[in-house]
């Protein structure tokens, strides 16, 4: 990853900024430092769309857990798969973007072209207020060394499973009495337009995704086994089956342990087709799964 030079340290930019409490629109008559410095002062900026005003339009922003700004080049956090180490933390690239006055043009990858007016809030909050729609977004500022991955991988679960076209059985525990979902071999999960959704198959192992025919379907959730656990449990309520549910571990960034919490036996399934995403368009917004990690890490 290309190293972000910080132009001004956050202690300057706490001085220079005034707090959120006083509004301030970079090139309105206001001395202090440049747009690109302003993006520059922090690696990562946290998309908080739970704060969004207007009708969040612009894709690229609803998928981004975190934009970057180097020299340039747009990075962004789309996944969870790898967050905190694809592009160093940065995420990957998605476009270009040019800083004149308080003006920030963005030109996405796919969505192409968005204009918005900076507003600074204090040293480490921005305004970004969408030119054409009036939307306005807002994103907090962090370096790579205080910024929570782990939290916001764990508090985000759900979509995570998300990131794979399937997810495979690869192992059964001796331990456990015998259930339906012992001849279930693949899982998937998407989203929906009120709920996030998943199909399940009998299929013998080793097919492509592409392959698999699915048996059931139903919608599914996942909870903290206790609040604030990295631990989850995880839902699955089969259409007109009932539900079954689950102690969800991760193991890494493509193996979970599923512990099937009726029969006590569990499970491992690998991730078979990790979806890259540069932007993501229709319901799965942040601002449609609740996303809050800010008022998470209080």
């Amino acid at each position: 990853m290309r190293a972000i030079t910080t132009f001004l340290g956050s202690a300057l930019l706490a001085l220079t900024l005034t707090s959120c409490d006083t509004e301030i629109v970079i090139g309105d008559g206001y001395a202090g430092p440049t747009l690109n410095e302003v993006l520059a002062s922090n690696e990562v900026w946290y998309v908080d769309l739970n704060n969004t005003q207007g009708v969040p339009d612009a894709p690229f922003m609803t998928q981004a857990f975190t934009l970057s700004f180097d020299f340039g080049t747009l990075y962004a956090n789309n996944n969870l798969v790898g967050v905190g180490s694809a592009g160093a933390g940065l995420g990957i690239d998605v476009g270009a973007y040019e800083a004149s006055g308080s003006r920030l043009s963005i030109i996405h990858d796919i969505d192409g072209l968005y204009d918005f007016e900076v507003v600074v809030r204090e040293f480490n909050r921005i305004e970004l207020r969408d030119l054409y729609s009036n939307t306005i977004y807002y994103l907090d500022g962090y370096n790579r060394n205080n910024f929570d991955y782990d939290q916001l991988f764990y508090d985000n679960i759900q979509y995570f499973l998300q990131e794979y076209q399937a997810w495979e059985k690869v192992h059964t525990s001796q331990v456990g009495a015998l259930n339906e979902f012992d001849q279930e071999n693949y899982l998937r999960f998407f989203p929906g337009n009120n709920a996030d959704f998943f199909e399940s198959s009998t299929d013998r192992n080793g097919l492509s995704a592409g392959s698999i025919y699915w048996d059931f379907s139903g919608s599914y959730n996942v909870q903290d086994q206790t609040p604030g656990s990295i631990n989850k449990q995880l839902t699955l309520g089969y259409d007109f089956l009932g539900n079954d549910y689950f102690d969800l571990y991760i193991v890494n960034d493509s193996t979970i342990e599923l512990y099937h919490i009726d029969s006590g036996t569990t499970y491992r399934f690998k991730g078979r087709g990790f979806i890259q995403l540069k932007n993501k368009n229709g319901v799965n917004s942040k601002k449609d799964r609740m996303l809050d990690y800010n008022r998470a890490r209080k």
